[in-house]
């Protein structure tokens, strides 16, 4: 009599590329159904199959690879609702300067209201009072209770010089 040996399952894990490709091959119904899997709700009625797949696509790569930066975030949300090229491109630009000036690991000071405040530059923002803001504006936010520019209110926008201000 032979003796049989219990098969080992084989990991049913797929890849990424995988799981796109699956998806890619899913219709209408099945993407709604893969959506109510990965969200816990349905997906909105109006929202067409390639955008469905658009949404679970990212989702996926998102948890596997990494979401995006909250300030690349927020840079897109402003470009989306900007006015333009040349606003996307200003917005841009000012986001690579902002980002390049400020090192993790950098203190920045200041003095409000006779007090001294000190905020750490770290990767994931700005750590001040054993919080992290993803802004400096919500610092200075934290800090006064008012509305600010974060970088003006620390400082570090550029002064207008007295001869070029006439």
């Amino acid at each position: 009599m032979r003796q049989t040996r219990p098969v080992a399952k084989k990991a049913t894990t797929l890849s990424l590329g995988d799981e796109i490709a699956h998806l890619r091959d899913l219709d209408l119904h099945g993407l709604r159904a893969r959506w109510k899997s990965m969200f816990r709700h349905q997906p909105s009625p109006h929202l067409p199959r390639h955008l469905l797949f658009a949404f679970l696509a990212y989702r996926l790569q998102a948890d596997e690879l990494g979401d995006l930066d909250p300030g690349i975030a927020c840079l897109f949300k402003q470009i989306a609702t900007g006015g333009g090229m040349l606003e996307a491109s200003r917005l841009t630009e000012e986001f690579g300067r902002r980002r390049t000036g400020l090192k993790p690991g950098t203190i920045l000071m200041r003095e409000w209201n006779a007090r001294a405040y000190r905020v750490m530059v770290v990767d994931e923002g700005f750590a001040w009072n054993g919080k992290t803001y993803d802004s400096l504006s919500k610092v200075a936010f934290a800090i006064t209770g008012t509305n600010w520019n974060g970088p003006r209110f620390f400082g570090l926008r550029d002064k207008i010089s007295p001869e070029t201000k006439s």
